[in-house]
Parts: C-alpha cells; sequence; structure tokens
C-alpha cells in the first residue's frame, strides 16, 4: 500500500514541477502566434529581428533592418519585442 501512495505522490509532483508548466508554456506560444499581425517586431528562434510585413496562417514575411524580406515559417517566430499600434478610425 505504502509503494502505491508513493507512486501517486511522484506523479503528483512531475504533474506540478514538469507538464503543467510546459503546457501553460505552450499555450502561452499559441496565443502569441495566434495574435501576430502587419507591423509587430519580432525575434525568430534564429534570432533573426525584424517587422512582420505580410503574415498568412502558416508564413510570416519578415523584413530585416537592411530592408531583406524574407520568409519563415509562423511557428518559427519566438517572441514579439514590440506590437504594431492599434489602427485608429476616424469618424
Amino acid at each position: 500500500m505504502g509503494s502505491i501512495i508513493m507512486i501517486v505522490a511522484m506523479f503528483v509532483v512531475f504533474y506540478f514541477l514538469l507538464i503543467r508548466p510546459q503546457q501553460k508554456r505552450q499555450k502561452a506560444v499559441q496565443t502569441m502566434q495566434g495574435g501576430l499581425k502587419k507591423g509587430d517586431q519580432i525575434v525568430t528562434i534564429g534570432g533573426l529581428h525584424g517587422t512582420i510585413d505580410m503574415i498568412d496562417e502558416n508564413t510570416a514575411v519578415i523584413r530585416s533592418k537592411d530592408g531583406a524580406k524574407l520568409t519563415f515559417e509562423r511557428n518559427a517566430i519566438r517572441e514579439v519585442r514590440q506590437s504594431a499600434p492599434a489602427p485608429t478610425t476616424e469618424v
């Protein structure tokens, strides 16, 4: 009986220390990648800094500081440095 309790306790510890934080990170990455838009300043997983010039459901065209346009898979974007300003509507 004691060994069963130890196995359950180890599973609970692994869940809270390993599985749950990984799920939170995955959800945060999916939210970030789902909210990408033209004009966002981003960093790719390879370390390229640039601005999103065009984006569709699978790829993003990124303009680097020297003006080069490169096409990346959407999931190659690691982080958004600065979000593009929201468009203003004038009445």
